[in-house]
């Protein structure tokens, strides 16, 4: 058994003193790499609470509960930078990252300390996989919210629906990791695929 709440002052704190020596990009990745592992803790204890509520098994819970309760609170804590510092396209996708990046680090290194790493492939998948679909739902989310505000779109309906996608692309592999087999080989390659789409369909919008 451990303790996240230990793990995540460990990790944290030196994190947040790099702030006092920062500036810029610098400091705005690492601030949203924090604000990521706290999501990530906050979504375990809220996830946590419904399974109690509803009843679900902790199979049932991944599937069907924990990919909205995540997402929403990716999504809340990239609106909250959007309302309030109105960033650019670069730096909502720089926040993106670095929200993506703390929330997959915290909860890797949380499951290998709970469960350890025996095999070198298990944490090839946690890292490969697991980590890289955090940070690929996020930067989908703040490529939708890019087209949003360039749009002047930025409404409940269209949050919506950035949020749906986001939603609906972890709740597919954590549906197709969840039973061994073939599905399952499919869902460790998907992160991965989606991550290489991105990235060129992030060059194309750069050149």
């Amino acid at each position: 058994m451990i303790y996240a709440e230990n793990v995540l002052i460990c990790i944290a704190v030196p994190l947040a003193i790099t702030l006092l020596f920062t500036k810029g990009s610098a400091r705005r990745l690492t601030a949203s790499f924090l604000v990521g592992m706290i999501v990530c803790i906050v979504s375990a204890y809220i996830s946590g609470y419904v399974q109690v509520l509803s009843d679900f098994s902790a199979e049932d819970t991944s599937i069907f509960l924990s990919p909205m309760i995540e997402e929403c609170m990716k999504l809340l804590s990239m609106l909250f930078c959007v309302y309030v510092s109105n960033p650019s396209d670069d730096e909502i996708q720089l926040c993106a990252v670095g929200i993506g990046a703390g929330f997959a680090t915290f909860e890797n290194c949380c499951f290998i300390l709970s469960s350890g790493a025996p095999q070198l492939a298990n944490v090839l998948v946690r890292g490969a996989a697991v980590g890289v679909m955090h940070i690929v739902t996020l930067v989908a989310l703040a490529k939708g919210m890019q087209l949003l505000k360039t749009y002047k779109a930025f409404s409940l309906a269209g949050i919506a629906g950035v949020l749906s996608l986001s939603v609906t692309v972890h709740g597919l592999y954590n549906l197709l990791v969840s039973k061994p087999g073939v599905s399952s080989y499919i869902g460790y390659v998907m992160p991965m695929i989606c991550a290489i789409m991105l990235y060129m369909i992030n060059g194309k919008t750069n050149q």
